[in-house]
């Protein structure tokens, strides 16, 4: 027995896993959020996981796959455990081209057809949000382009991880990290910390106040529930971790949840060529839903 147990513990005493147990994992978790692991990724499942293990005082990795696919599991690990497999980087003014588009093209489009005045409010919803940064980065473009003519608009952030939307609550950001907002933008939409907050910024509270925060797993369920339809839709870098046939049923859903003339937004390194023929391209990595 102590043989075999050495057998599954690495040179520094750490569990290791096996072939089968990364597969029941990557199985797993791609039937819970859609996210494909290639037999490459097991050194990085591995080392994500051993924190899990540590935290629910477990040595094994089959004990621990026994356990968060049990009721008991489920309800109190499994979001732990996709908060740490799921990938979350992302960057205020992350493709800045992407914020000209919106200003530029998007908006004045949508405007002229009713959208973002002071009687309907512009809907927009950053999809896989991560810490925040793109959904207040939206906000600060938004706040500063209505500042400038009557509208109003709102921005829904969703993300899988409680983890990382946690952080996009607090809305503070070391200094650093903002250091892509211009600056008449930083003044403007950051308060500065002081004391023990000093080297960190916070989004303003009206700025805050405007964006809705809330988990939604995009591999979930045959269509969104949310309560309106949205004027646009940000989901970049995010479709790269799943497969063809997933991205394929979430930009169905993407589909029904745009309002008819809305815009789609996906990474630059991104394509929905092949994945879905509904919307138009209208420039690079940006498309639109017809109107009826």
């Amino acid at each position: 027995m102590a043989t075999e147990s050495l057998k599954n513990v690495d040179a520094a005493g750490n569990p290791t896993m096996s072939d089968k147990d990364f597969q029941r994992f990557s199985e797993f978790i791609y039937d819970e959020c859609g996210v494909k692991l290639p037999p490459a990724k097991k050194t990085m499942l591995t080392s994500r996981l051993l924190k899990r293990l540590r935290a629910v005082d477990m040595n094994a990795f089959d004990q621990y796959f026994e356990y968060v696919t049990s009721a008991q599991g489920r309800q109190h690990e499994l979001t732990a455990m996709i908060n740490v497999v799921t990938t979350n980087k992302t960057d205020f003014f992350r493709e800045p081209g992407h914020f000209d588009f919106l200003v530029e093209t998007a908006l004045p489009t949508l405007n002229r057809r009713g959208r973002g005045t002071l009687s309907r409010k512009l809907s927009v919803w950053s999809a896989g949000c991560s810490s925040g940064e793109e959904p207040y980065t939206l906000a600060v473009v938004l706040a500063d382009y209505y500042s400038k003519k009557p509208g109003d608009f709102q921005v829904l952030a969703t993300d899988i991880s409680t983890h990382v939307l946690e952080k996009a609550r607090q809305a503070i950001y070391p200094e650093e990290a903002i250091h892509s907002v211009p600056k008449h933008l930083k003044h403007k939409y950051f308060l500065r910390g002081k004391g023990r907050q000093t080297g960190f910024c916070r989004i303003v509270p009206a700025l805050r106040n405007r964006v809705q925060i809330a988990r939604l797993n995009l591999n979930e369920g045959r269509r969104f529930e949310l309560n309106i339809r949205m004027d646009i839709i940000f989901c970049r870098n995010v479709i790269i971790y799943f497969d063809r046939e997933t991205q394929k049923k979430l930009f169905v859903k993407f589909y029904e949840q745009l309002a008819p003339g809305g815009f789609m937004f996906i990474g630059h390194s991104e394509t929905l060529h092949g994945i879905n023929n509904q919307f138009m391209p209208v420039a690079t990595s940006v498309y639109q839903k017809p109107e009826y």
